[in-house]
């Protein structure tokens, strides 16, 4: 079977990739993960109302946090009998170390996920792992295990912010970031950026009479290897050939220092650009703006536009598992890659889905795994009951409601934020959904009293159990929200199959209805000339040497 381009997957990474039949070998060319970083944070999703101001309302989007159990002992075993001894002993070793802590159960998640996705990376692929120094050291080791480390090309230091106030200790502005290629042979373009203003006033000092500002570089070969001979009084090994420094010298392309040495000109209209190092500290995280969609973790554009521009050709397939909100397969679209996306969370796939619509007009995907019918309905309804509420929301375009913490109730799953007279505020519609076999008029008497209380304009009751007929007659009883001559059910029952078959959907007034909004932020339409590559939608060089001292 062959690979799936532009899609989304639902689910666990792991059981993802292992589905060769989806993933076979040898058929990604660049994957980027920026996996949880066992920072033992809550990372919470903001949402915007339609006049777009901040709600109240929070979701968490995933808990960053992992503990050694049952799974984490199964996936240890499977790491210990897999055919990378090398892997197996490091593992092995690190458990002795960590012991069966918080870091180890990360470790072994991470690997195992690792030793898939160098199964699917092309000979000539890359990876980048995105991490933090919470656990950047062990990652690196796990990856010289499962790539080798021959086959470690970079550590990337990214700054992320200019300052940062951690009390008690230095502020930690730096992200890395993990390169490896799985094989000596592979793709890479050098980046060049712009040069800084510091750069250009220390370096560019010289100008000539046409105004043309220049640098002088050394003309000496490195490690004396050149050809040597007299020049202007100096005997030395130098990078050109005779008869090319005698062509720089009468085009006016050498400069002289007091003391006779030759430097050659380089100007600064010729030069491309600075190349791009190690250190990225000209790509900063930014908390405002049309690129922020309010998804926690979310990195800059630019940053993963380097990435796949540096590792990967048009055309290419780009691979994300922890895609998150998107970033990296809005990045790939842009820059016309094919490109895939996993996450384990709706949530993450709703946001990814509605982003992608935004920013680029009439592209088309597919979405694999998450509930196309009843039957998956009621089996994501069986495995989660916060994911299957997460999803039911999206089915009437509404934002999951804030934290969800399990165990609370406060008789919201969603909210919708309607806006009926672009003079006044938006009004709020309730959502609840029911996942349960058994439904009844007294959770319609809830919805009532939800409604009443938040003094919200409509409820509506979501339902994977067709409803009674008492529980219609309670909904009925409720009246209606009138907006002018229109009425609209101020109880509406909803049903997963109907919403499914397109027969049911909720009914209000709205002036800025935007199909799939489901309250996130709108990500920025892209003004791109590149072609969109469409499928059926199912559910949706050389480095410069600086000049030398003169002795």
């Amino acid at each position: 079977m062959p690979l799936h381009p532009n899609s989304l997957y639902y689910g666990d990474n792991l059981e993802v990739l292992r589905n060769r039949d989806d993933f076979p070998n040898d058929s990604i060319d660049l994957i980027y993960l920026d996996p949880p970083f066992n920072s033992k944070r809550n990372y919470n999703v903001l949402y915007s109302t339609p006049s777009g101001h901040d709600s109240d309302s929070q979701i968490t989007a995933f808990e960053d946090s992992w503990h050694w159990g049952e799974q984490a002992e199964r996936e240890y075993l499977e790491l210990v009998r897999q055919p990378n001894t090398d892997l197996s002993e490091l593992i092995q070793a690190l458990r002795r170390f960590l012991k069966e802590t918080d870091m180890m159960a990360y470790l072994v998640m991470m690997a195992n996920r690792l030793l898939e996705l160098h199964r699917v990376l092309k000979p000539t692929g890359s990876l980048y792992l995105h991490c933090d120094p919470t656990a950047s050291h062990y990652l690196k080791i796990v990856l010289d295990g499962v790539f080798g480390k021959e086959n470690f090309r970079n550590e990337v230091i990214w700054e992320r912010f200019g300052s940062h106030n951690d009390p008690k200790r230095f502020g930690r502005v730096t992200d890395t970031i993990l390169f490896y290629t799985k094989s000596e042979t592979y793709k890479f373009h050098s980046i060049r950026g712009e040069y800084s203003q510091e750069h250009l006033t220390k370096r560019f000092r010289y100008t000539d009479p046409d105004g043309r500002k220049f640098w002088p570089n050394t003309m000496l070969a490195p490690g004396g290897r050149g050809p040597r001979y007299e020049w202007h009084g100096h005997t030395r090994n130098w990078r050109f050939t005779r008869e090319n420094m005698e062509a720089l010298d009468a085009k006016g392309e050498i400069y002289y220092s007091a003391k006779g040495m030759p430097y050659r000109k380089n100007y600064l209209d010729e030069l491309a650009g600075q190349l791009i190092q190690n250190l990225w500290t000209d790509i900063k995280v930014t908390k405002s703006g049309s690129e922020r969609l309010g998804y926690p973790t979310q990195k800059p554009l630019a940053l993963l536009e380097r990435i796949i521009s540096a590792s990967s050709n048009p055309g290419d397939v780009v691979l994300d598992p922890f895609c998150g909100c998107g970033t990296a397969v809005h990045a790939a679209q842009k820059l016309n890659r094919k490109w895939i996306g996993i996450d384990i969370t709706h949530l993450a796939i709703s946001l990814i889905e509605k982003r992608m619509k935004d920013a680029f007009l009439g592209i088309t995907f597919e979405v694999h795994g998450v509930p196309k019918d009843f039957e998956g309905a009621e089996d994501l309804a069986r495995r989660d009951k916060y994911q299957f509420q997460w999803w039911a929301c999206s089915l009437v375009n509404a934002q999951p409601y804030q934290g969800k913490r399990k165990g609370s109730d406060t008789g919201i799953d969603g909210l919708i934020f309607p806006l009926e007279d672009p003079d006044e505020a938006p009004k709020k519609i309730i959502v609840s959904v029911k996942g349960g076999e058994h439904v009844g008029s007294a959770m319609i008497r809830d919805l009532k009293g939800v409604v009443e209380r938040e003094k919200a304009i409509i409820g509506l009751f979501v339902t994977l159990s067709e409803p009674t007929k008492d529980m219609l007659k309670e909904a009925s009883s409720a009246g209606f929200h009138e907006v002018g001559s229109m009425q609209y059910p101020k109880i509406q029952i909803l049903t997963i199959k109907g919403l499914l078959e397109g027969r049911e959907r909720p009914e209000y007034f709205d002036q800025h209805i935007i199909k799939g909004s489901g309250g996130f932020k709108k990500a920025k339409k892209e003004e791109s000339s590149l072609k969109i590559s469409k499928l059926p939608f199912r559910s949706v060089d050389g480095e410069s040497i600086a000049a030398e001292d003169e002795s």
